[in-house]
């Protein structure tokens, strides 16, 4: 029995599609220690079915999972949130190995919140969920890259849990929230707006750029302090040159 301290792992099912794979999943998370889950807009929600696929011993994590309208709310108070994807191309973001992720992920501290989002059966992760995680997960898989979805919180919870046993932990600052770099990414669009730059191009096509810039560079709290401290002179600077 190895009794890691997995409480800041949070996992993330975006519009699951069967009651059965929420279950396994939670039973999952019970597996490696994580007691965490969160759903988004699941399509359905039987509970019998998903009690059943936990079995007794997860019933804890069932009850305690909570159920989001939307994303954004879902992953709101996380510091990093990894996102994992079967799709690879050149519009996609790199994407690291679940190895990868988990030698990264163990040598954060207890106090970073971490998201581990996995998206619908049937669609995956869309380019702008990916576009709100710190960085994207592939599973290496051989002529046939279907991995059910339960199978794929193990495979990253395993990995997690298995890196843990034997990562030293590095002090780092405190990454920025979600909803800190939402702050900061709303600034960015007034900013962009007041200087002429979506006159050149749509709001869509800087605002996702912006976002595979910063959301793929680790972001520390006092970094989003010190964008925004920038763009806030540079509304300043416009509005003196234009008295």
């Amino acid at each position: 029995m190895n009794n890691l301290d997995l409480s800041n792992i949070t996992i993330i099912l975006n519009a699951p599609r069967y009651p059965e794979n929420i279950g396994a999943a939670a039973r999952c998370c019970k597996n490696m220690g994580i007691s965490t889950l969160r759903l988004v807009k699941p399509e359905r929600i039987d509970m019998d079915k998903i009690q059943k696929m936990a079995t007794h011993e997860a019933l804890d994590v069932v009850e305690s999972m909570t159920i989001h309208d939307d994303l954004k709310a879902a992953i709101d108070d996380l510091h990093y949130l990894a996102g994992t994807t079967a799709r690879t191309g050149r519009r996609r973001r790199p994407s690291h190995s679940p190895r990868e992720l988990a030698t990264f992920v163990a040598s954060l501290d207890k106090e970073t919140r971490i998201g581990l989002l996995f998206g619908s059966e049937k669609w995956g992760l869309k380019n702008h969920d990916l576009s709100l995680c710190s960085s994207v997960v592939t599973i290496p898989t051989s002529n046939f890259s279907s991995i059910n979805l339960a199978q794929s919180v193990m495979i990253l919870c395993y990995e997690i849990f298995t890196a843990k046993l034997n990562s030293p932990i590095i002090k780092r600052p405190r990454l920025a929230t979600f909803r800190e770099k939402e702050g900061m990414f709303h600034h960015l669009y007034d900013t962009f707006e007041k200087v002429g730059l979506f006159e050149k191009q749509t709001p869509s096509y800087w605002m996702l750029n912006a976002r595979r810039l910063f959301n793929g560079k680790g972001l520390t709290a006092k970094d989003v302090k010190m964008v925004r401290g920038f763009l806030r002179q540079v509304t300043w600077a416009l509005k003196n040159a234009r008295e």
